[in-house]
């Protein structure tokens, strides 16, 4: 049968509402935390608070004599799924009849930990480890074409560069949380988990029966990000349900809790070099990397994704990453490696411009020549942001500038522009972003538009605040006080294009976060000079 053609669909390309809308809006959307099975009970758990660590003993007297208090029971650290390394630390769950008696009673338990050997962890030292790796080590090649180190040694002008991200929170909207009843041999599950297969292995395993009798109710999310891929929460979960006799019980994590014991995005630390002729043309393009694999070498290569695979037509080029994992649970973040590959590719590929003394969107131009899509896509968000001419001041009177960066990730095209000002404080403040996306056709463009406009909120809250810390083995953020998601009053104006394009539709839900941070930092840098090559950004 032949396929349609575009001049004859009647849906694909309309925009149409989303047919879970009006759930989310009048409430009756059913999130994890809203499962509510007839005999429901209800488990707050404390985790050691030192990654890897578990519990010494613990004296639960003075919890079991307050009311609703149905059992008390210590958990064993539980290891992540195939995407992500590490394991979440073991802990005391209490199982109660409401949720205020299970996190009344998790507070008065007496709980010696054993904090185990990452106790003396520090993530500022984790990040120099890195950093002194890449000093020694030349790393597994993905990219290695022409002869890059001739290319520099005859280079008229040479640039060097490091940047550095850091760990990072999936900061979910709900924390972390599992229902499940164990009844007669067979599971019912509710869980908000991206990885329906994993979580279905994870409750078999944890119960000891057949994945045949596991029934797992997916649930709306409450943000995902990646997190939900664990199932970490899931196991704990289970564990808990064998001891309700037959009754349904669900485990819900505190904010502090999930906080500290995320399956994080890694901390990465890159090397930079390029090499210009003496008209300005790039002649040589290096870029090594170092950070945990995420496990990815078992399944999956993707820690150079977005590094080695860019649409630059570099003359000789070396990609290049050496595995160093961490000693801190780690997993997958929205976007997986192009999170950091792009703010690395692109903040270097403004530096080679500014060497070279042009533009940054006609030195990217010509190092795109022979890419319609990228370079219909790049004149498109210079030709709506208003690229070549200055911005006006704000109505405080600040100066303005404008920063770009272009990106391709999961069969999509991005690029981004970003407007910025930098307070009296030095805060830097992001004012407007014009997004161009090319996804191939696009199915439906209001979801395209708000999944781009998600993603650079998403993108934004880390360029501009996220980072987690590590000192004597504990993360130090607990709460979005001090691990700040973007703030209403901090949004910036979004402008989305959808770019029409006939190939095969691309991702949505990735490609609009990873090119932000280096859009922001690539604009600071045209209004104050000074390069920002780690994140979050900072002025000095």
């Amino acid at each position: 049968m032949a396929l349609k053609k575009a001049a004859d669909f009647k849906l694909i390309g309309q925009p149409a509402r989303r047919v879970d809308g009006a759930a989310k809006l009048n409430g009756s959307a059913t999130f994890g935390l809203d499962v509510l099975p007839p005999g429901l009970l209800y488990a707050s758990i404390a985790m050691c608070p030192t990654t890897g660590g578990r519990v010494a003993r613990f004296d639960a007297t003075a919890a079991q004599k307050l009311p609703g208090v149905r059992k008390v029971m210590s958990l064993e650290p539980v290891g992540a799924t195939l995407i992500g390394t590490g394991s979440t630390p073991g802990g005391v769950a209490v199982i109660a009849d409401t949720p205020y008696h299970a996190m009344r009673a998790v507070k008065a338990l007496d709980i010696e930990w054993d904090h185990g050997p990452a106790a003396s962890l520090s993530s500022a030292e984790m990040i120099e480890r890195l950093s002194q790796t890449l000093r020694t080590k030349p790393g597994n090649a993905q990219l290695n074409d022409g002869d890059v180190a001739a290319a520099l040694r005859s280079a008229a002008k040479t640039i060097e560069a490091e940047y550095r991200v850091p760990f990072l929170a999936h900061a979910t909207m709900e924390p972390m949380n599992c229902t499940v009843q164990f009844k007669d041999g067979v599971a019912t599950v509710w869980a908000p988990t991206q990885a329906p297969g994993f979580t279905r292995g994870a409750v078999a395993k944890a119960l000891g029966i057949d994945t045949a009798k596991v029934d797992l109710h997916v649930t709306y999310l409450g943000g995902g990000f990646g997190r939900r891929y664990s199932t970490d929460f899931v196991t704990q979960a289970a564990t808990l349900a064998r001891e309700t006799g037959g009754a349904p019980v669900q485990l819900f994590w505190s904010r502090e809790e999930d906080m500290a014991h995320d399956f994080y995005r890694p901390a990465y630390v890159a090397r930079c070099r390029a090499g210009l002729d003496a008209a300005g043309a790039l002649v040589a393009w290096q870029t090594t990397t170092a950070g945990s694999s995420m496990g990815a070498p078992s399944l999956m290569d993707t820690t150079t994704d977005g590094a080695w695979n860019t649409a630059y037509a570099f003359p000789n080029a070396r990609v290049a990453h050496e595995p160093v994992e961490s000693a801190m649970p780690t997993g997958v973040w929205r976007s997986v490696a192009h999170s950091q590959n792009a703010f690395f590719v692109e903040s270097f590929i403004d530096e080679c411009a500014a060497a070279a003394g042009k533009d940054p969107v006609a030195f990217r131009v010509a190092l795109l020549a022979k890419d319609e899509r990228h370079l219909r896509v790049l004149k498109r968000v210079a030709e709506l942001s208003g690229w070549g001419q200055l911005p006006a001041a704000g109505p405080d009177g600040a100066k303005r500038a404008r920063g770009l960066a272009i990106h391709r990730s999961f069969g999509s095209i991005v690029a981004q522009v970003a407007e910025v000002s930098v307070s009296a404080d030095r805060q830097v403040r992001v004012h407007r972003v014009v997004c161009v996306i090319d996804c191939g056709v696009a199915v439906n463009p209001n979801l395209v538009r708000q999944q781009m406009e998600g993603a650079i909120v998403y993108g934004l809250s880390a360029a501009l605040h996220g980072e987690i810390t590590v000192e004597k083995g504990q993360v130090q953020q607990s709460n979005f006080h001090d691990y700040m998601p973007l703030r209403m009053n901090e949004c910036p104006a979004i402008e989305i294009d959808i770019v029409a394009g006939g190939e095969e539709p691309g991702g949505v839900g990735e490609p609009g976060t990873p090119p932000i941070a280096p859009a922001v930092a690539n604009a600071v840098f045209a209004l104050t000079g000074q390069r920002l090559r780690s994140l979050p950004l900072r002025l000095v």
